[in-house]
């Protein structure tokens, strides 16, 4: 029986680490300050999920806690519904703190992947991808980001496999 409960706690946590590992080729920026990313970001572009879709004008705000865990609040608009969606969750730095990667969850236990590979040094635009390639987004402190940035970013996402041509270019109108 102990053996059993071994097996199943080894099989759920490979489960778990496997929902927050990085994309083949993904690199998580080095170095990275948390402090520094912390506050308001405007989602420029995502590729397509059950969790933000129909969503405009998305926003996601970073916050550290007491207890050193980060809050994350994302808010979009449905246009549709004509009201607004919101998200509260938890993020937690992956190994080593001073590499972009943190493990977010909006629903408990669970975790996905959450890997910065591309900021600049003022920290203003970013490139995250999930821990598979279809989960992708582009983040800007504004609500747009430079040409030269959008065409560096989006050859970075296609050289780790992220399909760039399905990208949704999120409106900020509101």
């Amino acid at each position: 029986m102990k053996n059993i409960k071994l097996y199943i706690a080894l099989a759920c946590s490979l489960l778990l680490a496997a929902c927050t590992g990085l994309p083949e080729g993904a690199q998580p920026v080095k170095p990275f300050e948390l402090d520094l990313y912390l506050g308001k970001w405007y989602e420029i572009a995502r590729l397509d999920h059950s969790f933000e879709r129909g969503l405009n004008n998305v926003t996601a705000s970073y916050s550290l806690m007491e207890d050193g865990v980060v809050k994350v609040e994302n808010r979009g608009f449905d246009s549709e519904k004509n009201k607004w969606k919101d998200a509260v969750g938890k993020a937690r730095p992956i190994g080593d703190p001073g590499e972009g990667r943190l493990k977010v969850s909006f629903f408990g236990p669970f975790y996905s992947g959450y890997n910065i590979i591309a900021l600049d040094k003022e920290y203003r635009y970013a490139l995250v991808v999930g821990n598979k390639t279809k989960y992708l987004w582009i983040l800007s402190r504004e609500k747009s980001v430079p040409a030269g940035v959008r065409e560096d970013y989006l050859r970075k996402a296609r050289t780790i496999g992220c399909d760039t041509t399905a990208l949704i270019w999120v409106k900020h109108d509101l």
